[in-house]
């Protein structure tokens, strides 16, 4: 079976997670993860040049975000995933649901600030380009939950149930642009969530565990209606190589289970990671009033007692 997706021959033999480890590199996303590794290490190395530290759990995350990218995309799962639903459902799933979450962890913009020279008064650089697209108008709407939510779910629904899953996955810029779509909806979802790196929309903790809930659950009944559907779905999946060995209903019914079972995994990593925030938050609140008290004697404390004790006086 020749798929004009890929040009090449994919008469694959039967998967393995073995097969599917072998390294066969998309050259873009091999080049993307590649630069965005070489320009993260440069901007850590820059501000430890001048004496200024960078979290070491930040660094990991961000390696671990790009590297689940190239897992996916510069191995053979990348070949699987055009003849296979269930290995294309763990691409989705992981470039769009766990490599953003790594990815936000490791604050990259954040990282660029602070990394970046300032151009001087009057003149405009990199970083102050940055600043102006951070607050623009555009980046308000694209990560407002009234858009990002909605985008979120129709990257599911509106592209597999309809003709442009097939009409994408019938060439390669199609199949390169989907994968893009997938990375790039994640991050402006999960973004003004973690509350991380800074933006135009930071909602408060309650509010953002809401966003987060708001989402997942579509997710949930996507996998259940692929689980529960009686044929295949998708035409691309329909008739898959007969080297493979398998049957496309059992095939997309592994997807869905898949789709189901990642719906969980980043509502878990995101509420540990909002929990955490949000103690951290409170402890750093908690010591700035300790420090405003050691300096002024504690007059809040102060005031407050004394407006007891003329409560008490009049009650007297």
């Amino acid at each position: 079976m020749e798929h004009s997706g890929h040009g090449m021959n994919m008469d694959l033999p039967p998967f393995t997670l073995g097969r599917g480890l072998e390294f066969s590199a998309d050259p873009f996303f091999l080049a993307g993860c590649v630069l965005a590794l070489v320009l993260y290490a440069y901007a850590v190395l820059r501000l430890r040049r001048r004496g200024d530290g960078w979290p070491v759990n930040r660094i990991v995350f961000f390696v671990i975000g790009v590297l689940s990218i190239a897992l996916v995309m510069c191995t053979k799962l990348n070949d699987y995933g055009m003849v296979m639903f269930s290995v294309h459902m763990v691409q989705h799933m992981v470039i769009s649901m766990l490599s953003p979450i790594l990815l936000l962890l490791g604050a990259p913009v954040t990282l660029m600030l602070r990394a970046l020279p300032v151009a001087g008064r009057d003149r405009t650089g990199p970083r102050e380009v940055l600043l102006m697209l951070l607050h623009s108008r555009y980046m308000k709407i694209i990560t407002h939950p009234v858009f990002t939510i909605p985008l979120f779910i129709a990257s599911l629904y509106a592209l597999y149930f309809t003709p442009l899953f097939d009409f994408l996955m019938s060439s390669k810029p199609g199949h390169l642009a989907m994968m893009l779509h997938f990375l790039a909806v994640g991050l402006v979802f999960f973004w003004p969530i973690m509350g991380i790196d800074p933006g135009p929309h930071r909602p408060g903790y309650l509010m953002r565990m809401l966003e987060l809930f708001a989402g997942m659950p579509f997710h949930a009944f996507f996998g259940i209606a692929l689980m529960m559907a009686s044929a295949p779905m998708v035409e691309t999946y329909k008739s898959p190589p007969a080297s493979l060995g398998i049957d496309p209903l059992s095939d997309q019914n592994w997807a869905g289970g898949i789709a189901w079972a990642f719906s969980e995994i980043p509502s878990v990593l995101v509420l540990i990671a909002l929990v955490f925030q949000w103690y951290r938050s409170d402890q750093r609140i908690a010591k700035r009033s300790d420090r405003a008290a050691d300096r002024d004697g504690d007059k809040e404390l102060a005031a407050y007692n004394a407006y007891l004790a003329s409560l008490q006086a009049r009650g007297q």
